[in-house]
């Protein structure tokens, strides 16, 4: 909840599609690529855009964009003009760089010396303000202020290595990513195929998914037909179209996805003795709580932190409860923990929308709107244990506390299932500026006090990345990604902690 009203947001989602077998399609390319970004929408609902090609010598590429929600964006009678598409990528955007209007809506196309490329890009660039320069050092010139862009045009120099007649786009990749470290999951669509890629560091997320026929969509087994591939920010896109998940897309590593299907390519590796790090943020609060990262369903690995932070943090209540229902998996671990029952306290008009979303302050402001019916028989006259993501400013949880205390609640304690957040995110995450952290004023000596509540605490770093790293999954079992490809744990943890993975240029 107080993401949602504070001004964190997550930047986009990405999402991809390659019809398999003979060409032209009967699978609706198009319909698939827009039922994924709706999916994805929780990532962004600022603009959608999807541009198709049809994978012919030469391609025809054409490029469908609007502002708003992909059902907005994206009209039915538009979607007719992607219907020759037999493979495609799309993006629903939220901007932590660049302003929001229709010229910054991705996917971005150029032309390059070989061809038009289309390039949706998922995080933001930690050393943009350098790579800006040097692209315009070569005679290119940006329309935009978005990342990227600058990254289409960076994939549309020609590298060192590539001779002059032949394209040699995994090389481009390459030398991208040894231009700029993190963070980035980028989705590259040349001719006919899509190349996936994720950052060295492995900071945004990045999957694929195999399209099967309805039928054998809840078989077990990875054997029978395939219909297409896919490629996801998150997983939590497939159910909706029919897709199987298949594996992650690992940190560093490039894959092909074509009609023929999914090869890796390449893996360009990380400073030497660096730990990958992928957002943790995604396990508390931005990603859907059906998606898997890394081998574990997000909703198991929430629910994890909710019992570490029943250990921590105990408290003699009578219920646990709470607002948000991104946090509803960690407040049932807490129950679990704690022996406490977990009841519903309010009841939320859904029609109010997810304000969070909105990139000017005076648009969240004026779109907070605390809309709550109040469950009181189930707390009256007891102590109540509410469990939230986050307390960014603070200045949220009040009056949920206020109102719970004035319907009969004797005790309101606040239990917040991840640590303070203190430090700005420069990859991607749009968090306040350091002097608006709550953690960060000399109110938080007494937040209890503050906010109104009997007390407070927080799950501590240790406590979160213990919670987070205790369900992975061993890629040692799963034969479809190579040795080279299999990485240790890590996690980003800069938001809490002011160490970030890499060294940030500015």
């Amino acid at each position: 909840m107080e993401f949602e009203e504070s001004g964190i947001g997550e930047e986009c989602g990405v999402f991809g599609c390659v019809a398999a077998g003979e060409w032209p399609t009967q699978l609706e390319v198009a319909q698939i690529l827009t039922l994924g970004l709706v999916a994805l929408q929780h990532r962004g609902q600022e603009s959608a855009g999807i541009v198709t090609s049809t994978g012919t010598n030469p391609p025809i590429y054409t490029t469908l964009k609007g502002m708003g929600l992909v059902n907005t964006a994206l009209k039915p009678e538009d979607l007719l003009k992607l219907r020759n598409g037999n493979l495609g990528i799309g993006h629903t955007r939220y901007s932590t760089t660049g302003i929001s209007e229709l010229q910054n809506c991705q996917p971005f196309v150029v032309d390059t010396l070989h061809g038009k490329i289309a390039v949706a890009h998922n995080g933001e660039l930690v050393n943009a303000s350098a790579l800006r320069k040097k692209v315009m050092r070569h005679g290119v010139g940006l329309s935009t202020c978005s990342d990227s862009e600058l990254i289409t045009q960076l994939l549309a120099l020609t590298p060192p290595m590539e001779e002059l007649d032949t394209p040699d786009w995994v090389a481009r990749i390459k030398n991208l990513m040894t231009e700029t470290p993190t963070s980035y999951s980028l989705l590259v669509m040349y001719k006919d195929v899509i190349y996936a890629v994720r950052d060295p560091y492995g900071n945004r997320p990045l999957c694929i998914g195999r399209l099967v026929p309805i039928s054998k969509l809840h078989s077990s087994g990875a054997g029978g037909d395939t219909e297409g591939w896919v490629v996801s920010s998150e997983s939590c896109s497939f159910q909706s179209i029919g897709a199987k998940y298949y594996r992650e897309v690992q940190p560093g590593e490039i894959v092909q996805i074509s009609k023929n299907g999914v090869k890796s390519l390449s893996v360009v590796l990380r400073t030497e003795g660096d730990p990958p790090a992928f957002c943790i943020f995604e396990y508390v609060y931005f990603a859907r709580p059906d998606s898997i990262f890394e081998g574990q369903m997000v909703y198991i690995a929430r629910q994890r932190c909710g019992r570490q932070l029943a250990i921590e943090a105990p408290t003699d209540a009578d219920v646990v409860s709470t607002v948000p229902e991104s946090a509803t998996p960690a407040a049932l671990g807490y129950a679990q923990e704690s022996g406490l029952p977990y009841v519903e306290v309010l009841c939320k008009n859904r029609y109010v929308g997810r304000t969070f979303i909105q990139p000017n302050t005076r648009l969240r402001q004026l779109g907070v709107a605390k809309k709550f019916g109040v469950l009181t028989d189930n707390f009256a006259g007891k102590r109540v244990v509410l469990i939230d993501d986050s307390i960014v400013r603070g200045n949220t949880i009040s009056p949920i506390i206020k109102l719970l205390k004035e319907a009969g609640a004797t005790e309101v304690h606040i239990r917040v299932a991840s640590p303070p957040i203190r430090f700005p995110c420069y990859m991607g995450i749009n968090i306040p500026t350091k002097e608006e952290l709550i953690a960060n004023k000399p109110e938080f000596e007494d937040l209890a006090g503050y906010i109104g509540a009997t007390s407070v605490r927080y799950l501590s770093v240790e406590g979160l990345v213990s919670a987070v790293q205790g369900g992975i999954e061993s890629h040692g079992k799963d034969e479809r990604i190579s040795s080279s490809t299999k990485t240790r744990l890590g996690h980003c943890t800069a938001c809490l902690t002011g160490k970030y993975p890499v060294e940030l240029e500015w």
